[in-house]
């Protein structure tokens, strides 16, 4: 995609069994559409070696950066540590745990321009398990029917222009902060389109998803947004 750049930003949690695939399918797929494009890392607190192959893979490719947290602090952090340290033009957050494949995204690139959000939704939501697909319909109904919108997911790998999402500051370090970015940016009239992508059975570990400590992060995020959004009317 000549004139083209973008960000990819690698959350990653204990996944030192998945990142150097995620890496080695980031070059193979990005290469194919984009000339520029950077890898920022950010390990995540992690227990295992997850640090260390960061660091490994960084030293062998200029492209890829590390950064490191130190301690857990959850994905929404670990997202915009890398917005803050990206360069290129749009960004979008690849999970470190292979469950999105980087061929099932093809569909976000050509609409780069088009909008200053491009939003991807499940197009085979038959591939996780059915608490996750339960936990992810009612999440969304929520969202629409608290915030009076129709959208079809509010997370994922949602590609953005980078300026355009470094006017909001988003406060929720957990799940949610790509609804709340959405949310925010939404309602300060940015533009968005939807498509859908395939994504695959996540290959190796567990969702962290329904960990006590993010339900509780996303309880608490849903109950904040409501109030300074819908409450209080702060974009």
């Amino acid at each position: 995609m000549p004139g083209r750049s973008i960000s990819i930003v690698v959350p990653a949690l204990n996944e030192e069994g998945n990142l150097e695939g995620t890496l080695a399918e980031i070059h193979a797929e990005i290469s194919r559409h984009f000339d520029d494009y950077e890898v920022l890392i950010v390990d995540d607190g992690s227990t295992d070696r997850t640090g260390a192959l960061a660091d490994v893979l960084a030293q062998a490719d200029r492209r890829v950066r590390t950064f490191h947290n130190g301690v857990n602090k959850g994905l929404g952090a670990s997202y915009f540590r890398g917005v803050a340290e990206a360069s290129k033009q749009y960004v979008v957050m690849v999970p470190g745990d292979r469950e999105n494949s980087l061929e099932g995204m093809a569909p976000l690139w050509p609409l780069l321009g088009t909008a200053d959000i491009i939003a991807p939704y499940t197009a085979n939501p038959e591939v996780r398990p059915w608490s996750r697909q339960v936990f992810s319909r009612f999440g969304t109904w929520t969202m629409n029917t608290l915030f009076g919108l129709k959208l079809r997911y509010y997370n994922g790998t949602v590609v953005h222009r980078l300026e355009t999402l470094r006017t909001i500051t988003v406060k929720s370090t957990g799940f949610l902060y790509q609804a709340e970015s959405l949310i925010r940016l939404i309602r300060r009239g940015a533009s968005v389109k939807e498509v859908g992508i395939t994504i695959r059975a996540r290959p190796g570990g567990k969702s962290k998803v329904f960990k006590l400590k993010n339900l509780w992060s996303v309880a608490c995020t849903l109950l904040r947004l409501a109030w300074t959004v819908r409450i209080l009317g702060k974009p």
